[in-house]
Order: C-alpha cells, then sequence, then structure tokens
C-alpha cells in the first residue's frame, strides 16, 4: 500500500490537487440509460417491474407482498438483544435532541398601513426513505434510518415510507425493522435499487408516490434521485464519502492514521486526506496507515482508497491548512489540532468540523446527534447537511388593504406594464376608484 505525500508549498500548487479530486467519480457511463430503463419501466408497469428487478438483482424467489407486516416487525424488534435496542434508542435520542433545535417557527409582521406579510412553515405530506442493506443485506445501515427518519419526524412529516433491499431470503434485517419499530415507522417495503426510487416517485399498486426523496445509496440509487429531481424533492446528490484532517505537532499519529481508515474502508473510491505543518508527523501517520490497514476486513477496498484518492499533504502553516481545507470543501473536516476552536473562524466550508482530538469522525456518523448526510465533492461551497428543513417547505402570506393598494396603484401598475403585462395593472387599478385621478 502507497498513501501518496504531497508538499505544497503555495496556493500555486492547489489547482492539480483540486483537478485530482474532482476527478474522483464513477466512471460507468452506462448507469444513467440503464438507470432511465428502470425508472420507466417502474412507472409503466407499477409492481411487476419491481417484481422483476427484485428477482434480478436482490432474491431469486423473492414473491410479494412487497411491504413488510407489523407482526414480523414487532418479531424483529424482539429479537435484536436488549443491549443493543438501547444502543439504538440512545442515538436515536440524542439525534432527536439536536434536530429539534432547528424547527423553524412561522412569523408575520405588520405594517403601519395594515398590510400583514409573513411566511408559514409546514412539513410536505409525505416522504420516503432509502436505507442501504449492505452486503446482501447483512450489515444494516441502522445509522441511516435514524439520520434521514427522526428529523422528518420532527419536522411533524405524516407519513413516511421505508424502502430497503431485501436479503436472499426475502426478508429484511431485522435491526432495520427493530430501528424503524422503535421510531413507530410500520412503512416498510423489502425493496431496493433505481427501481424502489422510481417506485416512491411514480407509485405502484402497492406504493404510494412521496413528495420527498432521501437517503444515501449506490450510484444506481443515487442516479435515479437525480433523474427523478424536479418530480419530487431530494435531500442531496452525496457522492463518495471524505474526510479531511489537520493536524499539527499535538497529533497522535497512531489516531490520525485510524480516522484516515475510517473513510478509506467505504469504498475504492472514498477520500482521506491529512494536511499538516510537521513533515516528521507526515512519515508518522504514513507508517502508521500501512500497519493499521493490513488489519482490516476491509482492507482491500481500503488500500485502493489510499492509493487512488488518498494523500498526507505537507503545507507551511496552519494557516494554510485553512485556506487549504476552504477550498477542498470537505464532507467532514478534523482539527486535530491543540487549539481547534481558535481555527474554526478561519473554517468556511465543510459538511461537519469534528473539534479536537476526541472528536473523531465516527462519533457524528452514529451517536452525537448531528446529521451524517452531508455535502459531498466540494458541494459544501454551497449546500447544508440533511435537516428538518429538507422536510419542510415555506410559504408566503400576503394581507394588504385598500390603503396599501391607494398608496402603491401606480407603482405597481407601471411595474405590469414595462414587462408588456396589461392585464397584470388592470388587476391592481379595478380595486381603485379613479386611480388616475
Amino acid at each position: 500500500m502507497a498513501c501518496r505525500i504531497l508538499t505544497l508549498n503555495s496556493e500555486n500548487e492547489w489547482k492539480k490537487v483540486l483537478q485530482w479530486l474532482d476527478t474522483r467519480e464513477n466512471p460507468d457511463n452506462n448507469v444513467e440509460s440503464t438507470v432511465r430503463e428502470m425508472l420507466a419501466k417502474v412507472r409503466d408497469h407499477g409492481d411487476a417491474a419491481l417484481l422483476e428487478y427484485s428477482r434480478t438483482f436482490d432474491c431469486p424467489e423473492f414473491s410479494p407482498p412487497f411491504k413488510t407486516g407489523l407482526s414480523e416487525i414487532a418479531r424483529a424488534a424482539a429479537s435484536v438483544s436488549g443491549d443493543d435496542r438501547a444502543i439504538i434508542a440512545e442515538a436515536a435520542s440524542n439525534i432527536r435532541s439536536f434536530h429539534e433545535s432547528q424547527l423553524e417557527k412561522s412569523w408575520f409582521v405588520t405594517r403601519e398601513d395594515g398590510s400583514i406579510l409573513g411566511q408559514k412553515v409546514s412539513p410536505v405530506d409525505r416522504v420516503g426513505l432509502y436505507v442501504p442493506g449492505g452486503r446482501g443485506g447483512e450489515t444494516p445501515l441502522i445509522s441511516s434510518l435514524l439520520m434521514n427518519a427522526i428529523p422528518a419526524q420532527v419536522a411533524g412529516v405524516r407519513e413516511i415510507a421505508i424502502v430497503t433491499p431485501p436479503r436472499a431470503d426475502g426478508t429484511v434485517n431485522p435491526y432495520i425493522l427493530a430501528a424503524a419499530h422503535l421510531l413507530d415507522i410500520d412503512e416498510i417495503y423489502a425493496v431496493g435499487g433505481a427501481w424502489s426510487i422510481a417506485a416512491l416517485t411514480y407509485g405502484t399498486e402497492s406504493i404510494a408516490p412521496v413528495d420527498v426523496i432521501a437517503g444515501p445509496g449506490n450510484i444506481f440509487v443515487s442516479t435515479a434521485k437525480r433523474l427523478v429531481h424536479g418530480r419530487v424533492g431530494i435531500d442531496m446528490i452525496a457522492g463518495p464519502s471524505e474526510v479531511l484532517i489537520i493536524a499539527d505537532s499535538s497529533a497522535n499519529p497512531a489516531w490520525i492514521a485510524a480516522d484516515m481508515l475510517s473513510q478509506a474502508e467505504h469504498d475504492a473510491l472514498a477520500s482521506a486526506i491529512c494536511v499538516t505543518d510537521d513533515a516528521a508527523l507526515g512519515n508518522q501517520i504514513l507508517a502508521e496507515l500501512e500497519k493499521q490497514c493490513a488489519s482490516l476486513p476491509r482492507a482491500s477496498q481500503a488500500t485502493r482508497s489510499l492509493q487512488d484518492w488518498s494523500a498526507i499533504v505537507i503545507v507551511p502553516s496552519m494557516k494554510a491548512a485553512q485556506l487549504f481545507a476552504n477550498r477542498i470543501a470537505p464532507e467532514h473536516l478534523e482539527l486535530c489540532v491543540a487549539a481547534p476552536w481558535s481555527m474554526l473562524s478561519g473554517i468556511r466550508h465543510a459538511g461537519a468540523v469534528f473539534m479536537g482530538h476526541n472528536s473523531p469522525e465516527p462519533v457524528g456518523d452514529y451517536y452525537a446527534g448531528p446529521n451524517h448526510v452531508l455535502p459531498t465533492m466540494r458541494t459544501a461551497r454551497f449546500s447544508s447537511a440533511l435537516s428538518v428543513q429538507t422536510f419542510c417547505k415555506k410559504t408566503s402570506i400576503i394581507a394588504t388593504g385598500s390603503e396599501f393598494l391607494n398608496a402603491n396603484v401606480t407603482a405597481i401598475a407601471r411595474l405590469a406594464r414595462l414587462e408588456g403585462l396589461e392585464a397584470h395593472a388592470r388587476s391592481v387599478e379595478c380595486r381603485i376608484p379613479n386611480p388616475n385621478a
């Protein structure tokens, strides 16, 4: 295994690094055409198409119904150990507490002329959540369910439907069902892949359409979400996972290596970058990566990630490290430095920031409370983590009276006529006696 070491002495050298990272996309150009075909087939043939794709890709003997029964959900929840249920419940509590602080209120202002203007905040009616099965359903992404469902519940969404790929025997992993049971969600479908996104978008005989789709998935699921965006809302188009760690001489090289590997093990396209002004620390981290990676169950994936998309970057100063991090705009940013709070004000672009030596990224992935669905591929420059607002919409309220119209009819009509919209002008003028008097 070899993780590259880059020495960047000036900003002029950053451009090549950015160009390199910007190519970190799945190279399969056939994905979009395949997904378009799947979307169309489900739109036109409904459950029959879902059954065909489920048997082809997930469970050859799959038989409807797609919806998981209430008794099966209850049995699954009971089959999970009390200790594991308690861990899931505690994580859910932390996540709920954090997201309750994000709730926005409707608001109104009254002007001197009696006009009332405002904004009404409302949840969408129905949400569909994609929960990856993970390795044939044997490594359930419990955290993904919690991180997507709880903000929707806090927002006040009335209907939440979960889709997740069935295991080889046609069932849903009991841990997924147990987590849903904990959240009082009972609409769970054993259907995955791009075809499940089509079902949530267009509806089938078994699955009603939704207003917003959220949740991570593979390149087929992500492409499907991108293609249906506009007909439904989506959370974001997430790319491969990434972490950037700023480390100074106070950092523990073994800990930094462990944090880099926690991203590298996701998949071969994941990126783990450490930026430091201490060249000796960089070499120590490289040695730790070699040692620790060898013992990982997913060593082959981590190795490819480290070789292809990861780096230890040596810069002249911590100020340069900050500026470099802002250019990368990473999904996860760790400040493994002696004084992280003094550095935070200089960080402008990151999905989430982890402060200090004892805030490794997995703390945020699972337990602390902030959402782990974060912008990737430098989109943190303009977008934010999944939140309660992902599942809300805002409606403007306008209540003007005769005093406002009398005072402003001439201006409104003039603007309308400048745009060539005579009926707009007349709509205002007809309410005012003798508007030109």
